[in-house]
């Protein structure tokens, strides 16, 4: 009767755990198909920013995974107890009903396992493909705003080359007009001094200036004169010849 008992006591927990088994792999499998969904709408989605709905999904999916995984291995080690059960109590004569329903429950833990492990492995590869992508489109995106960083970088850089070199020709401009200045400057004081020597020397030897004027009228009576005779001559020379 013990004997009776416990094994009822197994299927009873067994049929439990699949019973719960089942309803996690109803949801298990309902959140892999709305992952995929908000995977499809992230990679048509202008937005590369994750949705909210997505990353609770992912946290969903490792839990229930676990949970899964948990009750599976209950099961599995509640089917190896009615194993060691319907071996110790039919190891001569084996009843059929009783491996009829041992093989029931392994084939049943058989397919939830393949199922989970189903579900599992393609959320995963969604998963994957989604990081992947999501990697992808980041770097896209760095390499878009490095790219304009460095455009404006660029342009910064020229902008202030131009700037360098207006200011470099200004004080070129200035330096010259500068040492011109100085130059005239220092060209006006030279007359000024002799200028100022000059009326200073006339003033001091009025008879060497009196002297310098006679000479020069002198000169100028001499060629007048000279001029006079050739003057002359010439007319001489031109009447005696046509007559």
């Amino acid at each position: 009767m013990a004997h009776g008992n416990q094994w009822e006591d197994l299927r009873k927990k067994a049929r439990q755990l699949e019973n719960e088994i089942d309803l996690k792999l109803v949801s298990f499998s309902k959140l892999g198909t709305n992952y995929s969904h908000h995977n499809e709408l992230d990679s048509n989605s202008a937005d590369t920013s994750p949705l909210l709905s997505a990353s609770n999904s992912e946290h969903m999916f490792d839990t229930m995974a676990m949970e899964i995984e948990s009750l599976l291995a209950k099961l599995t080690e509640t089917n190896d107890k009615m194993a060691d059960y319907a071996g110790s109590v039919s190891a001569a004569s084996p009843s059929a009903a009783l491996l009829h329903t041992l093989q029931r429950h392994r084939d049943i833990l058989q397919d939830y396992g393949h199922e989970f492990q189903k579900t599992k492995a393609n959320i995963t590869a969604c998963r994957e493909r989604e990081d992947l992508l999501g990697s992808v489109r980041r770097d896209i995106d760095a390499y878009h705003s490095s790219s304009g960083l460095n455009r404006r970088t660029e342009l910064y850089l020229k902008e202030n080359e131009h700037v360098r070199n207006a200011d470099r020709i200004a004080d070129e401009t200035i330096g010259v007009a500068m040492a011109t200045k100085e130059n005239l400057m220092s060209q006006r004081g030279t007359l000024k001094k002799i200028s100022s020597t000059m009326n200073t020397m006339a003033n001091k030897f009025p008879v060497i200036n009196s002297l310098v004027q006679r000479i020069n009228l002198r000169k100028r009576r001499d060629t007048l004169i000279l001029g006079s005779v050739i003057a002359i001559c010439i007319v001489l020379l031109l009447w005696y010849a046509f007559h």
